[in-house]
C-alpha cells in the first residue's frame, strides 16, 4: 500500500502546451509536447502516447496534468523532462485536464 507521504512526494503541476510535433522516432505512436507551466518552472518537454484520441494540432492551448519531479528521461532522440498524466482505455489515453481554466503551473493538491 502506498501513504499519503508517497503521493505528497509527487509535484503535480497544470501546464499548457505550447508546441507539438509528431514522434518520428518513438517505437509506438506519440507526440513530442512543450508544456508551459509558467514563470516559476518554465517550458518542459514530453513525449506521450495520445495519437488515438488527438491531433497535434488541436493540443495548442490544451491545459493538462502533469508530474515534474520525476528524473528527466531519453526517448529515443528526444529529452522527455515531465510525465503527462492520463487515462488508459482500451481505445488509447485520454488527457487529464482540469475542467476550468486555471493558472499555469497550480498544484494538484
Amino acid at each position: 500500500m502506498s501513504s499519503i507521504d508517497d503521493f505528497n512526494k509527487l509535484d503535480i503541476r497544470v501546464g499548457e502546451i505550447i508546441r507539438t510535433e509528431v514522434f518520428k522516432n518513438a517505437k509506438k505512436p506519440a507526440y513530442k509536447l512543450w508544456i508551459d507551466f509558467g514563470d516559476e518552472i518554465g517550458i518542459k518537454r514530453s513525449s506521450a502516447q495520445i495519437t488515438k484520441f488527438y491531433e497535434a494540432e488541436e493540443l495548442i492551448g490544451r491545459q493538462i496534468l502533469a508530474v515534474i519531479n520525476f528524473p528527466p528521461r531519453q526517448i529515443a532522440d528526444f529529452m522527455s523532462e515531465v510525465l503527462v498524466l492520463g487515462v488508459y482505455t482500451e481505445q488509447g489515453v485520454i488527457l487529464i485536464q482540469p475542467d476550468q481554466k486555471v493558472n499555469k503551473g497550480d498544484k494538484l493538491g
